[in-house]
């Protein structure tokens, strides 16, 4: 197998490229939540329905998971780069997947399933709800929309070296 049918596989969602960048968008999103919703703003902590204690607490334990998740996908992503895997477009694609996939859970299924939080206490949610949600939509059909793109790329450049391939040996 060449460097680069290794790089360039056909499906960019069996590319570690794609999963490290999904795990570094996924934590760049609760870095960007965190930090600004949580720290700055102060609109919320992850889990409100508690004592101060626990919001703190829940706050903590969300950076810690966002560490984790940025450290893990840098190592992917590093490992990805010295094995000559390492397919920009698809890393794009996941990390944008990830941004989105993050900020859309987080505006469902924490702030409207589970209850864990609001964006903002004290005014009318809905605006805030449709900003949030539809960035998060955004993002992610954005990441799905270029993650299909390569992966019909990547069949039809597959198909055409194939096609030349048998052109070629037709003509000889």
């Amino acid at each position: 197998m060449t460097r680069t049918s290794r790089r360039r596989t056909a499906d960019p969602l069996r590319n570690r490229s794609y999963w490290a960048a999904f795990l570094l968008g996924v934590a760049a999103m609760a870095a960007i939540d965190e930090i600004v919703f949580h720290q700055i703003l102060a609109w919320h902590h992850f889990y409100d329905a508690a004592t101060p204690r626990i919001a703190l607490l829940s706050d903590g334990l969300l950076h810690a998971a966002e560490l984790f998740a940025f450290a893990f996908g840098f190592f992917l992503m590093l490992d990805a780069r010295r094995r000559g895997t390492l397919w920009a477009s698809a890393a794009w694609a996941g990390f944008a997947t990830g941004l989105g996939l993050f900020q859309l859970w987080d505006g469902v299924v924490d702030h409207k399933v589970l209850r864990l939080h609001q964006i903002r206490y004290g005014v009318d949610l809905l605006p805030y709800d449709i900003a949030w949600n539809t960035a998060g939509g955004l993002l992610l059909v954005a990441g799905v929309i270029w993650t299909a793109v390569l992966a019909r790329g990547g069949r039809d450049a597959k198909n055409a070296r194939e096609t030349r391939k048998s052109h070629y040996h037709d003509v000889t």
